[in-house]
């Protein structure tokens, strides 16, 4: 009877576990499925990359993405359209860093590494800042041809959900890619207002502003779209040409602000190559030093101020 009892204990314990591991196999398909899902959603709202290469740094990355500074770099990263991942860009920038710290320490003075270094950390931004910036300008000379593309879709009948994405087919980058990201967030279920605005939060402009005011007010109050859009069409070219001006003309003062400390930058060279060992001396002492670093605040103060006063808001 003991033996029988236990043979009988046994097969429920075999059957038991057979249906958990059945459960357990089902539930991970499952969620695996789910998983997929969500990404897939995600990469077609532009929410996360799309899985095109090998990504290096992932650890690094994720733990980017958990902080707000990683937040916000990977926000200008998506703003300037560069296939690169936040961990990616942080890991270049190190090494761009260490690179310029050990030139400028070996070429110049020691007290110069971390100058250079602090510098290097300046000219990625900036870069980021020029990729953002030519992004933006490119996709305002794109803003005339797609407000005649969505006043001719929505005169012959279409929706404007269906001509925005009619745009996106027909519009080259940075338009057709930022439209199929608001098309793509439409689709699953994002309102009108809340799609537009977030492509106005990336790529900001005066333009772009009025374009998404004009289509989220006509799509909320159902007003005249079609002839809004044709005298929008015509007041961006018109602004487009009037950026084209300005931009020609302050393109000198533009070329200044950057030679001015580079010109800072190339005295040290040429002082140090003039006679060997004369930077590490100056910097030796606490006056030289104090005077290296006002120097270089001032060249950043004037590139600053240049930049500033040559700027025109159109």
């Amino acid at each position: 009877m003991d033996l029988q009892n236990l043979i009988t204990l046994t097969t429920g314990v075999t059957l038991l576990t057979c249906v958990l591991a059945v459960v357990g196999v089902h539930s991970y398909a499952s969620g695996r499925a789910q998983r997929q899902a969500l990404v897939d959603r995600l990469s077609a709202t532009g929410q996360i990359p799309v899985a095109g290469r090998r990504r290096h740094f992932p650890a690094l990355d994720r733990r980017l993405r958990r902080t707000k500074p990683g937040r916000r770099l990977e926000l200008r990263l998506l703003a300037t359209g560069l296939d690169i991942t936040p961990g990616e860009f942080f890991a270049a920038m190190l090494a761009g860093v260490a690179g310029l710290w050990l030139v400028g320490q070996a070429t110049l003075a020691p007290f110069f590494g971390p100058i250079a270094g602090l510098l290097g950390v300046w000219a990625a931004l900036q870069f980021l800042n020029w990729q953002r910036q030519k992004r933006i300008e490119k996709f305002i000379n794109q803003l005339p041809e797609l407000a005649r593309i969505l006043a001719n879709a929505t005169q012959a009948g279409l929706a404007l959900r269906t001509a925005i994405g009619m745009a996106a087919e027909e519009l080259e980058a940075p338009a057709g890619e930022e439209l199929s990201k608001v098309a793509n967030q439409l689709a699953v279920g994002a309102s009108m207002d809340d799609a537009l605005g977030e492509l106005a939060d990336r790529l900001p402009s005066r333009e772009l502003v009025v374009l998404v005011t004009t289509l989220v007010l006509s799509n909320r109050a159902g007003g005249q779209v079609v002839s809004a859009l044709r005298n929008l069409t015509e007041t961006l070219e018109e602004r487009k040409e009037t950026r084209r001006e300005v931009r020609t003309q302050l393109s000198q003062v533009s070329m200044t602000s950057y030679a001015v400390p580079v010109l800072g930058v190339g005295s040290l060279f040429l002082m140090n190559g003039v006679k060997d060992g004369a930077l590490e001396r100056m910097t030796g002492s606490p006056a030289g030093q104090a005077a290296v670093i006002i120097a270089f605040g001032l060249y950043a103060v004037g590139f600053v101020l240049i930049r500033r006063l040559s700027r025109i808001d159109v």
